[in-house]
Parts: structure tokens; sequence; C-alpha cells
């Protein structure tokens, strides 16, 4: 029996014609990546109409950098940009030698924040519209199949204008991309992913926060209701 892994979402041109080759979806979405000085930490959010996105997006360690890739996501792009930062490449640089090992290029979205702070985006001239990224200290927005350009300059001013530590800041980029329209298609899953030394459970590993919402109505605002109870239950 062949079975279809659900957190790759494929979907068939007509569900009737069940032996029809799956085809692979867009992960048509908005994410930021994003970099705390004081603490070292590294970051994505990210939203989609797209089944459980955080499978697929989003990828950190601390102490490297972190990486969201995206559109018709090629995720090796996770860990080997990993590798790359970790061998001394900065953001940019990373950026590039993905780029040109990909015979796929012209149809991935990708940010890229390195521990450092210094970023890079990248997004290929086949991703569908609209399709862009900002970016600024510390942080690069991205989508595609998006309302516009308004979406990802909302997040990057949320994120500038946002106090308290990197998970507030990137959340609060993702309900200001939404409210200026987000992805056209409408809203499905979120994810929150925050690594920094030492801070997963018991100290033993760098996951200080992931939090995924899979599949819900309104999932910025449920993954905000998972982060605050993180916040009651992790001390700080």
């Amino acid at each position: 029996m062949f079975l279809i892994p659900l957190s790759l979402l494929f979907h068939l041109s007509d569900p009737d014609i069940s032996s029809e080759k799956p085809v692979l979806a867009p992960v048509a979405t908005f994410s930021i990546v994003g970099y705390d000085a004081e603490t070292g930490a590294l970051g994505i959010a990210v939203q989609s109409k797209f089944f459980a996105v955080g499978s697929v997006v989003p990828w950190a360690e601390a102490g490297v950098g972190a990486i969201a890739t995206q559109s018709w996501a090629n995720t090796t792009f996770g860990p080997n940009g990993l590798k790359f930062l970790k061998s001394g490449l900065s953001a940019e640089q990373t950026l590039e030698r993905l780029i040109a090992e990909d015979s796929g290029r012209a149809t991935r979205q990708v940010g890229i924040v390195d521990a450092k702070g210094n970023v890079a985006n990248y997004t290929g001239k086949e991703c569908n519209e609209w399709a862009g990224a900002v970016s600024g200290k510390h942080y690069t927005a991205q989508g595609n199949i998006l309302a516009g350009e308004e979406v990802v300059k909302a997040m990057g001013k949320a994120f500038e204008e946002t106090d308290g530590e990197l998970a507030d800041k990137l959340m609060a980029a993702l309900f200001a991309g939404q409210e200026a329209g987000g992805d056209i298609r409408g809203q499905q899953s979120a994810a929150l992913l925050v690594v920094q030394e030492d801070s997963g459970y018991g100290g033993f590993n760098d996951r200080y926060i992931d939090l995924r919402v899979d599949d819900a109505e309104k999932p910025i605002e449920e993954l905000q209701r998972l982060l605050e109870i993180h916040k009651q239950l992790v001390p700080r």
C-alpha cells in the first residue's frame, strides 16, 4: 500500500481519480526570520494556507542561524544552509551557495539570518505573485501569493517597533502581516521556532520555543495562545 505523508500536503487535480500522480502544493506563505542581539536567540514565525507549515518552512540552530524555505520549497535548504553557516559562511554567502546548487531556484523563496544578525533573502522569478521580501536590522520578512508588498512591509515595521523578547517581535510581525492582507488564499497553519543555547527542556538542547498550529481557522491567534501558556510554564 502506498501512503502519502500528510506533512507533504499533496493534492490531486481531481480527488475522484486516485490513480493520478500526486502534485506537490506550493508553500505559499509569509514568514519572518530574526535575531536578538542581547540573548543570541534566533527564530522564525510563519503562517500559511497550507497544512502543517511548521513541518516544512522553519529551520534553526543556536549559535548558527535560522532559515525559512518556502514557495516550491526545497527542504534541503534547511539542513544544508545550517551546515554552511556553521562552517563560517555568512547569511549572504550561504544563500548564494544554496541557490547556485539548485536547478529549481526560480521557484524558491528563502530567508536567512546568521548568528551575527546578518540577513539575506531570495525570491525566484517563478514564485507565484505577489512574492517578495523586505529586510532590516536583524530580520528578513518574505512571502508569496500575498495581498501585496504591504504585507512584508507591515511585518518589518512591527518587528522593529515591538518591545520584548524575540518571540514577541516575531509574533507581532505575523499579526501585522495578516492584518495587511496576508496570504490571499486565507489561513490554515502557523508555527513559531526560537532557539537559544541551553534553553530547551532541562537545558539539554537549544529548542527554547517550538510551537505549531497545523490546522485552524485562526492559526496566528491560536499560536499566540500557545505562546502565552509557554511563558507561564517556562522560567525566564
